[in-house]
């Protein structure tokens, strides 16, 4: 009998592990089209008649169209910003927001936030390494931005690197260290699996090899099911870049 009921309660958290990803997918789907949509909705449909606009076999699709809409009006103001002209205007509706008490600090904080971890910055962070913090014996998982310099390496005897420890689940948060460059072990993972990893709480790791001393690519991956993590497909080992092995 409890063989029985621990078989039940394994296929149950199966068909949640495999469900998980699209429900949470139809979730941030549901979430922007009724509060995008619904919010532009009167904007772009303005000259339809109240009683189309508003019949409830029809609010669905209005919604749906104005996220469109929405979407596609943001990519246009993603190739403007590009050209003169658009970046012209942007630094003008940027001045504008600067000139308001407290929205402008709540501007200036969210915007130096999302370039630090925007594509267009992201070489800011050059390798993911792994660092004794915030003691000797403990590990943590950091961004090396840089090597030290100016005042602050001139009046050290080491040669100092600028490691970037995140907080979890919270990346945009954290530490900025400066390691002796022996005490910095680089690893293999890319920037985007260290951001995973850091997001994830570790739950989400990239798989290593031990024996062979590097990282595995897996092109097809499965949910991880109630007794461990389990993929499909071929795996392709990458080259290995000089991190010893086991520092994973």
């Amino acid at each position: 009998m409890n063989s029985f009921f621990k078989s039940i309660r394994t296929a149950f958290f199966a068909g949640v592990i495999l469900l998980a990803p699209l429900s949470i997918t139809l979730l941030v789907f549901s979430w922007l089209v009724e509060n995008i949509g619904g919010r532009f909705r009167s904007h772009f449909f303005f000259y339809l008649p109240d009683t189309l606009l508003e019949r409830a076999n029809l609010v669905l699709l209005w919604n749906i169209l104005a996220t469109v809409m929405v979407l596609i009006l943001i990519t246009l103001l993603g190739y403007l910003s590009r050209y003169f002209f658009g970046r012209f205007l942007i630094r003008i509706a940027e001045r504008m927001v600067r000139t308001v008490p407290f929205v402008n600090a709540v501007y200036g904080t969210v915007k130096q936030i999302v370039d630090t971890f925007s594509t267009q910055n992201r070489a800011v962070f050059q390798h993911v390494v792994l660092v004794e913090f915030p003691r000797s014996g403990v590990f943590a998982l950091g961004f090396l931005t840089d090597q030290v310099k100016g005042e602050i390496q001139g009046r050290t005897k080491d040669n100092l690197c600028n490691v970037f420890v995140p907080t979890t689940p919270n990346p945009t948060s954290g530490f900025l260290v400066m390691f002796p460059s022996s005490e910095v072990t680089e690893l293999q993972m890319s920037v985007a699996e260290g951001m995973k990893v850091i997001i994830s709480g570790g739950a989400l790791v990239p798989v290593w090899d031990p024996e062979l001393g590097q990282k595995i690519q897996t092109r097809i991956d499965t949910p991880s099911g109630p007794n461990g993590p389990s993929t499909s497909g071929s795996e392709t080992p990458l080259n290995p870049r000089d991190a010893p092995p086991g520092a994973v």
